[in-house]
């Protein structure tokens, strides 16, 4: 994992978070403000189990987190929220993930803040790590858990990527495989 990182153990009154998976487009907590956002250093990958959400302890799901990688900026949104929703964030992002301090820079005010992301190392029992491809569309396409199939998580996340103006090549060329759309060598 990156040194530079700085573990989050109890946030301010109110702080910034950083989505870049389902909290860009699953706000299922109150905020103060909203804004699309960035990071540099990290790139999104489906490399983290869920055992909770999109699949069982079973037949755990994929999910993102971030892995280093210097040069590259991710993409995601940013929230202002109050010191109390981090209990609620805390108890979603359970699976896994421990509460970092990062560096985010705001799109439309052009501020860098000091803002919690919720990363999943690959020293968390649950992380599943690196697979081919098309394993990996096959694994998404077929877990589901207590919020839903895997399969909509992953789509929902492209669509939202696009939204916001992020072209992540991993998640796209993921949903190309799991859609049968072109790019995928065995696609109709």
């Amino acid at each position: 994992m990156n040194e530079d990182l700085q573990l989050e153990p109890e946030p301010a009154a109110s702080n910034w978070v950083f989505g870049y998976g389902s909290l860009i487009h699953k706000v299922d907590f109150p905020f103060i403000r909203r804004e699309v956002a960035s990071i540099g250093g990290w790139v999104r990958r489906f490399w983290q189990g869920s055992h909770d959400h999109r699949g069982t302890p079973e037949a755990p799901g994929r999910v993102v987190t971030l892995v280093p990688r210097p040069g590259w900026i991710c993409r995601g949104m940013a929230y202002l929220v109050e010191h109390q929703v981090f209990d609620h964030l805390d108890h979603r992002e359970k699976n896994g993930y421990e509460r970092h301090i990062l560096d985010m820079t705001l799109h439309d005010s052009g501020e860098t803040v000091n803002g919690v992301v919720y990363l999943a190392s690959q020293a968390n029992p649950a992380f599943l790590g690196p697979a081919d491809m098309r394993e990996m569309a096959q694994h998404i396409d077929s877990a589901h858990g207590p919020s839903g199939s895997n399969r909509a998580y992953l789509l929902r996340l492209a669509e939202s990527l696009r939204d916001i103006g992020e072209d992540d090549a991993h998640v796209f060329e993921l949903e190309r495989w799991l859609t049968g759309k072109s790019g995928s060598p065995d696609a109709p």
